[in-house]
């Protein structure tokens, strides 16, 4: 495994011979000896490109880990076309078990693949706003979506004080 920067942060890649095994956001441990090999540069290659608007596909061989049933649902993934969403529901359908689509969020969410499987295109179903599912979707691990997550949870502790201060049951800091 290796890590690049990228524009989005660094991204860490493990490649084994027949295929590019994980992609993960931020500088990750990953098993196998941290070098760089050609089919990570490859891939990183390929990654710089789709961040700059001139990929919308990958051509890297892939190999990642995982049961039949998860990398069934992460091959539908890679068909989902560029700029478009789906749910779970939808590639459950796919794959023609229409009643399984708490499994597929469940292999959607475990995707090793950050971006080149593109699970940041599966949404919830019946919301106001869609909202990507996948581990990738908000950069999962990565400092900007901790941070993003303490502010949302600050933020709601202050309208909790607020309120309760209206009440008169907290003393004002």
């Amino acid at each position: 495994h290796y890590s690049y920067p990228t524009p989005h942060g660094p991204i860490t890649i493990c490649a084994s011979e027949r295929g590019v095994r994980a992609v993960a956001f931020g500088e990750v441990q990953l098993a196998g000896t941290r070098r760089p090999t050609e089919l990570s540069n490859r891939c990183a290659t390929e990654l710089l490109e789709y961040f700059a608007g001139k990929r919308t596909a990958f051509d890297v061989p892939l190999d990642p880990e995982g049961t039949e049933f998860q990398k069934s649902v992460w091959e539908a993934l890679s068909r989902v076309p560029f700029a478009t969403s789906v749910t779970s529901g939808d590639i459950a359908r796919d794959l023609g078990k229409p009643k399984s689509y708490r499994a597929v969020g469940a292999a959607v969410r475990e995707n090793p693949l950050a971006v080149i499987v593109p699970d940041h295109r599966v949404v919830r179903r019946r919301r106001a706003r869609a909202h990507p599912r996948g581990a990738s979707a908000y950069g999962a691990g990565t400092r900007g979506s901790l941070t993003q997550r303490r502010s949302s949870r600050r933020a709601t502790h202050r309208s909790a004080r607020a309120r309760f201060r209206k009440a008169g049951r907290v003393q004002p800091r």
